[in-house]
């Protein structure tokens, strides 16, 4: 049996841009994919703070240091500048695995910074 759980998360991310007629995918700042371990390409789940819109996407990396958080494609109908996301990815780990798991979590501020703990 394998469990599904939270792997990264980046919390409260502000959507800076958002571009319908991009082909799809969120662009996040290369820095914050780093620091909560997100890789891209990888399949992301989206839920918004703002509306309540869940969506499913992949991640493409934007220019380090940027703070970008960009909605591309269909999803942009979903999220506008301005609104809050949550960015999260899960895994599949066994049962044994479980004990030690500790999801990575990054916490923003409003400028899409990381706050301190």
């Amino acid at each position: 049996m394998l469990i599904s759980v939270l792997r990264a998360k980046i919390h409260r991310a502000t959507v800076t841009d958002a571009n319908l007629e991009y082909e799809g995918s969120l662009t996040v700042d290369s820095t914050l994919m780093e620091l909560a371990r997100l890789f891209p390409y990888e399949k992301i789940h989206v839920y918004n703070v703002t509306n309540g819109a869940r969506f499913e996407t992949y991640l493409i990396p934007g220019p380090p240091g940027s703070d970008m958080i960009c909605v591309n494609g269909a999803a942009a109908r979903l999220a506008s500048k301005g609104h809050k996301i949550i960015i999260a990815a899960y895994a599949l780990l066994k049962p044994e695995e479980m004990a030690g798991h500790e999801p990575q979590v990054i916490l923003l501020d409003e400028h899409n910074r990381p706050k301190k703990k």
